[in-house]
Parts: C-alpha cells; sequence; structure tokens
C-alpha cells in the first residue's frame, strides 16, 4: 500500500515520446532556442459521447513522471545511433534536469472544452519533449474516468464495478484505467494490482469455469458458500438462471450459510435477458426468504442499457462493466491537444501566440492564462467558467459580465456569485509542490464538483451548453491576433 499512498515514480518513461519531440529539441538546441521560455497549453474540443462535461484525471501520473524525467545512458547511446544529433545536444541530454512550472486542473473536477486543463511554463526544449507522455495519460485516464462517471450517474446509486481489465488496451490501460474508474465513481475494480497500487478496492467472486469443473453447479456452490460463507456471490447463468442456477443457489444458502449464521451477499446474472431474469429471480429469493440476496448484473453493460434496464423496473442492485467502460467503446479517444500560447522575451514580457485554423474549433487561445469557476453563492451550482489572463482577479463582491467570445453580443451579469481558481501548481522550476490525494478524496471530490452542476449540463442527450468565457482582456488579444493575421 505505499506505493499507494506516494505514488510511483520508479519507471523510467522518458524515451516515450513521439521521435519529433527529439528532433525538435536538437533544433531548438542547434538554432540558440532551447532556454526560450515558452507556455503550452493542454486542452480538448470536444466531450466525448455527445457528453456535457469530462472529469479530469491522470495528473498524480504526470506528476511521477515529471519526478523521473532523466536520460540514462542507454538512451544517449540508442540516440547516438541515429546519426541525427550534435555530440553537443546529447551531452545536453546527459545532464537533463527539469525545471519547468507546471499547473493542472485538480483530478475529478469537472472540465469543457476550450480550457487549458494543463499549462507547462519553461525551456522550450523541455516544455516541448513533455507533451506525449501529458497527453497520453491526461488523455487516457479523463476518458476512462468521464465515462465511468456517465455509467454510475445511470446506475442512480447502485453499485458500479470495474470488470474491465482483460478487455483493456494494454496492462497500462487496465491499471490506470481502473483507477481513473474509481475516481469517477465506481466502488472498485476487478484489477487486483490497482487496489495493491492505488488503494482502489479490489472485487470478484467466480467465473463459469468454477461452475464448469465441479460434477453439478450445486456441487460448485456448495464449494465456494463454504469457502467464503461471509462473501457468497454465486454466479447463476452457468446453465439455466431460473430452472438450475437461483435453485441451486437458494438450496446452498439454506444448507450451508443459514446452518452456521450467515446470509447469502447475492447472485450475479452474466447473460441472457437481464432485466426480465432479474425479476424473476428476485420473486425467487424473496419467497425463498433472502429479500436481502443482492443482485449483480454484468455482460457488455453500459450508461444507455443500466438506464433502460432500470427504467424497465429491473430489480437490480449493483452492475460489473466491463469493456465498454475499459475502453469507452462508444467514443475511445479523447481528444486533447498540446499547443503553444506565448513565448517570453528577454525582458521577461510574454508574447502572446495563437493558431489560426480555416476550421474555426482549431484556433487556439493565445496568453498564460488561468480558469476561473463561477459559483452561484444561493445555490452553490455553477453558472459559467472564465478564463483570464494570469494576473487578472475576478472581483467577486462585485457585478461581473460575461459574455460568449463567438457572439459577443450574447452578455450576462452576474451578482452574488463565488469565484474560484481551478488550477493548482504541480511544480515551480522543476520542483513537486503538488498536493497528493488518495484516489478516495479524489473520487468524493468528483461526487461534489459534479453536484454543482445543473442536470441539464448532465443529462445523457442534447445536455445543456456550459458556457466558457474568456475575460474581456484576453478576447481583445485573440481578437487582434486574429486581424493581424488576416491582413
Amino acid at each position: 500500500m505505499e506505493a499507494a499512498k506516494k505514488g510511483n515514480a520508479s519507471v523510467n518513461l522518458t524515451m516515450l515520446t513521439d521521435f519529433y519531440e527529439i528532433t525538435m529539441a536538437n533544433g531548438y538546441f542547434s538554432h540558440g532556442y532551447g532556454d526560450t521560455i515558452v507556455y503550452f497549453d493542454m486542452f480538448f474540443r470536444t466531450v466525448p459521447d455527445g457528453g456535457g462535461f469530462a472529469i479530469m484525471a491522470g495528473v498524480q501520473q504526470v506528476v511521477d513522471y515529471l519526478n523521473n524525467l532523466h536520460f540514462t545512458e542507454e538512451d544517449i547511446e540508442y540516440l547516438a545511433g541515429k546519426h541525427l544529433f550534435k555530440p553537443e545536444f546529447l551531452d545536453y541530454l546527459r545532464h537533463f534536469k527539469f525545471a519547468c512550472d507546471v499547473w493542472a486542473v485538480p483530478e475529478g473536477t469537472p472540465i469543457f472544452p476550450g480550457e487549458p486543463i494543463v499549462t507547462v511554463r519553461g525551456p522550450a526544449i523541455q516544455a516541448q519533449f513533455i507533451e506525449t507522455m501529458i497527453l497520453l495519460t491526461i488523455n487516457h485516464q479523463t476518458l476512462v474516468c468521464t465515462k465511468a462517471n456517465r455509467i454510475v450517474r445511470a446506475a442512480a446509486g447502485r453499485g458500479v464495478m470495474e470488470f474491465g481489465s482483460r478487455r483493456a488496451q494494454g496492462d497500462g490501460g487496465a491499471i490506470y484505467g481502473a483507477r481513473a474508474a474509481y475516481i469517477g465513481g465506481c466502488v472498485g475494480t476487478a484489477c487486483t494490482i490497482t487496489d495493491r497500487e492505488f488503494g482502489v478496492p479490489a472485487l470478484g467472486t467466480m467465473a463459469h469455469s468454477w461452475v464448469q469443473l465441479f460434477p453439478s453447479e450445486y456441487e460448485a456452490f456448495k464449494a465456494y458458500a463454504e469457502e467464503y460463507p461471509n462473501a457468497c456471490t454465486l454466479l447463476v447463468d452457468t446453465y439455466n438462471v431460473l430452472k438450475s442456477g437461483v435453485p441451486n443457489a437458494i438450496r446452498v444458502f439454506n444448507e450451508v450459510l443459514v446452518p452456521n449464521g450467515y446470509r447469502p451477499a447475492g447472485i450475479r446474472i452474466d447473460s441472457g435477458d437481464i432485466a426480465y431474469l432479474a425479476r424473476k429471480a428476485r420473486k425467487m429469493l424473496d419467497e425463498a426468504g433472502f429479500p436481502d440476496c443482492k443482485i449483480c448484473a454484468s455482460n457488455s453493460l453500459d450508461e444507455y442499457i443500466i438506464r433502460d434496464m432500470l427504467m424497465q423496473g429491473a430489480p437490480v442492485d449493483s452492475f460489473g462493466v466491463g469493456e465498454r467502460l475499459i475502453t469507452s467503446s462508444s467514443n475511445p479517444v479523447f481528444g486533447g491537444v498540446y499547443k503553444l500560447a506565448g513565448v517570453e522575451d528577454k525582458h521577461g514580457n510574454i508574447i502572446p501566440k495563437i493558431k489560426i485554423s480555416e476550421n474555426v474549433a482549431k484556433i487556439t487561445t493565445p496568453c498564460f492564462k488561468e480558469i476561473w469557476r463561477l459559483y452561484d453563492r444561493d445555490t452553490g451550482k455553477a453558472i459559467a467558467d472564465v478564463i483570464t489572463m494570469h494576473n487578472e482577479v475576478i472581483d467577486d463582491t462585485q457585478p461581473y459580465t460575461i459574455f460568449d467570445p463567438e457572439h459577443i453580443w450574447k452578455r450576462k451579469t452576474v451578482e452574488n456569485f463565488r469565484a474560484v481558481k481551478l488550477r493548482e501548481q504541480l511544480f515551480d522550476h522543476g520542483k513537486d509542490v503538488s498536493t497528493y490525494r488518495t484516489v478516495q478524496e479524489l473520487q468524493q471530490r468528483c461526487r461534489e464538483q459534479v453536484a454543482t452542476l445543473w442536470d441539464e449540463v448532465t443529462r445523457f442527450e442534447n445536455p445543456h451548453h456550459y458556457y466558457v468565457d474568456l475575460s474581456q482582456n484576453l478576447w481583445e488579444v485573440k481578437n487582434r491576433l486574429l486581424q493581424e493575421n488576416a491582413r
């Protein structure tokens, strides 16, 4: 459990980077730009599954990665073998020491398109080089965390277990996906190593093979009940749920558990028309004197299937969700990007940088920025987010006017609100100043923060558009750069 407390910074992933990050670093070094101070933002453009918001995750793994960022002699030898890089550059890498400032939105926080959820300030070589791992880590865990939160909300208070290890894209997908799913609201995971490393509760009972291995279903159930009398959940769909599975489970409950002072934990149904089978099984269990025996459903579930099952009155108490959660199969890519937003001159002045495209969604927002969330003081609900220049302060003791940055005539003056900065600093000139939070604390944060969103924002179909506005000053800088580049 020690790793769960401190994070795991023992794995050197420095070379897990796109090769062009190294070729650009070499070019910056050769042309004297290596130590130029730059600002990069990570942001995303669309919410997966047409949802109203995403949930930030993966920050702790970014911290672990940056704490262990260094080039080994093996790395240097590999790069030297490419015959592309000057000896002076390779020597620079040999003595590389991370020296950037990093800010990020805390894990478990709802986030919206266009917001700089991570900002890196530092020497160009370093800030550019870490792009791949920042995107890989935040994109993956934010995707899974967001999907998990959708499924948990569909379950309406019933427990959701992450069962996707065997369907995940690789070991990292399984381990960190389970972590992200827990932050999003799952009660536990089938992935044992994620329990060991992060303290996410490991859950699970039996597979169909357990039932098949014994001479009969009854004997399989009996053996399991004898082995785990205080946590006996039986898988009842190996042969026939209603004709053999549930009857054999009831028989074992009566013969093994009850005489020894135990009550059954539950049954699990993994195939068939689960809503129908659960209703029939519930009736059989109740009539047998086991109204406290829970019913768990699994088998290719997602938020829509769960919602429909519950709308049909399925008496299911918990859900095991696998591939459609761990891979977010309905929308398997979180499209976070990493773009240059500013460059410091020799006097420390920040020169804003913008990326322009005929695709309006791909136009970036320049400058070193801050994100503020405005909360209604009476309801506690989030009103809107505002992106400002880094040195701007939103005075929540005075009325504040927000406006749509694309349709500037859409304006609203808010009063009686609370303005909160969303981001925290992770690194100060390469020194780790981050706040470590357990996955339990992050899950609680997620629960509390999602509760600040209006139901119209959290609904699955056609969610209300949550406004992310620009301050007047930031809008003016962006508009000026657009006009200058249009000449």
